[in-house]
């Protein structure tokens, strides 16, 4: 009989230490998937922003050097300003901040970027200030 009770209690603490490990398992596994999928969320939002970043940087030039109205059209420059400021807050509240910034600073340069050697300097620091906090958030993913 007392052979009987310490083999039902070896089985019974191997099955708790295997459901137990079992649930940590899955845990540790679900866990994992999500931090996966938001870093890949992180990534695809990161690669296209900086894709629109530069060419929004192309379009200003084209705008202050070419003085080439429909390549350096400030209205294309809008929608990609509001598309980086869309897809920033995917990407983290470092870059969203920064992309806010280059929204703000695009509002008040938009129209002199043909003339003024200062709004194209000033666009141009903050949209690598937008890169240089997606290569932050992009370095700092687990």
């Amino acid at each position: 009989m007392q052979e009987l009770e310490r083999k039902f209690k070896a089985y019974y603490l191997t099955a708790i230490f295997s459901l137990i490990f079992a649930v940590v398992g899955f845990s540790y596994n679900a866990w994992r998937l999500e931090a996966t999928e938001d870093n890949n969320n992180i990534r695809t939002a990161s690669f296209e922003v900086l894709t629109e970043l530069a060419e929004l940087q192309q379009l200003i030039y084209s705008a202050h050097y070419d003085h080439d109205k429909i390549n350096g059209n400030p209205r294309t420059g809008w929608v990609k300003v509001g598309l980086v400021v869309d897809l920033s807050s995917l990407i983290g509240e470092q870059v969203a901040t920064k992309a806010m910034q280059l929204k703000v600073s695009w509002s008040g340069n938009w129209d002199s970027i043909e003339n003024s050697r200062e709004a194209v300097d000033a666009l141009i620091a903050d949209i690598d200030s937008v890169r240089l906090a997606i290569k932050e958030t992009l370095k700092n993913l687990n």
